[in-house]
């Protein structure tokens, strides 16, 4: 299959974007801005093709991934009073993915946005986050 042409699901949210979504597009992917977002300035990465999971893009796709990560992060770090990033990947529903098309998240953080920051994505199961 060539990966420039699009497989699409027509019920998949990221599969029938709004156009005034989408922020950036590469060749294997489009940046778009979370529909709930926990901090502004919340962008997803997602595959322009259809794949539940990261772990089904092919091998271009996965060499050329973590570069759009990496701009999206940068881009997060202008956006003012930003210091940092969580970056999070819900692989399953298990893991808490609602939307069953691949997805990166990449959430601008900010000193303050909450009480205690210590710990970050280890907080996805509470009991057992605290290890200080």
């Amino acid at each position: 299959m060539d990966n420039k042409v699009a497989s699409v699901n027509s019920l998949c949210p990221f599969c029938t974007l709004a156009p005034e979504r989408i922020v950036a597009r590469t060749e294997y992917f489009q940046v778009v801005e979370d529909a709930f977002p926990v901090t502004e300035g919340h962008r997803l990465i997602v595959p322009g093709r259809h794949v539940a999971s990261l772990f089904d893009l092919s091998e271009q796709e996965q060499e050329s991934i973590w570069s759009v990560v990496a701009q999206v992060r940068a881009d997060a770090l202008r956006m003012p009073a930003v210091s940092g990033v969580n970056i999070g990947i819900n692989d399953g529903a298990v893991a808490g993915q609602t939307v069953s098309h691949a997805h990166i998240h990449v959430i601008p953080r900010r000193a303050g946005d909450v009480a205690d920051p210590r710990g970050g994505v280890r907080w996805v199961i509470a009991g057992r986050a605290r290890y200080w």
